[in-house]
């Protein structure tokens, strides 16, 4: 299993809670600068046998290691085994993460071979299937980690309106790392 350095990352996201006090920072006044606690290995490997999946390590890394959200990109990281406790506020990113659980959804192959730039014809949720949603930017736009085919272990941006569904990173470490690393 790839290690993280918990510790590291923990000062990092108090370094970026104490520069930014009034939650300026996008998405801060979501996630708070918070991270929930590491899950244990067991609720992972359940979570993975319950969806037929194995977690990307980069990812399943993170969560057994550093916290399960929320602190991170956009409006923070989507917790991976029980809604967020701001779940029924109706955002749209909760129906979001419903989806993905639905039973089969996340073993589905990923429908694309090639990134799908500007605005999507089809039913956003064709294309999701063999996702995860990891956090969303606002405005219907979501980022996904692909858990399967060539393409599993990327991280992906979904703006159906006007981005496609392009790749944003080329894993989730990198993805998560570009955003502890920015001011």
């Amino acid at each position: 299993m790839e290690s993280w350095d918990e510790g590291g990352v923990r000062v990092r996201i108090r370094q970026m809670a104490a520069g930014d006090p009034g939650r300026e920072r996008f998405g801060a006044d979501s996630h708070r600068y918070e991270l929930a606690p590491a899950l244990p290995e067991p609720e992972i490997e359940a979570f993975e046998a319950a969806h037929g999946i194995d977690l990307p390590a980069e990812y399943r890394s993170f969560v057994a290691q550093v916290g399960n959200g929320p602190a991170g990109p956009g409006h923070g990281l989507m917790p991976l085994t029980v809604p967020r406790a701001e779940a029924g506020e109706e955002w749209a990113v909760d129906d979001e993460w419903e989806e993905d659980r639905l039973p089969g959804r996340l073993a589905e192959p990923f429908p694309l071979t090639e990134p799908l730039p500007g605005r999507i014809g089809a039913p956003a949720v064709e294309l999701t299937r063999g996702t995860l949603m990891l956090a969303e930017e606002g405005c219907g736009s979501y980022l996904r980690l692909i858990l399967n085919g060539p393409r599993a272990g990327e991280v992906w941006r979904i703006d159906p309106d006007w981005g496609g569904f392009v790749p944003r990173s080329p894993g989730f470490r990198t993805w998560y790392t570009e955003w502890l690393q920015r001011p």
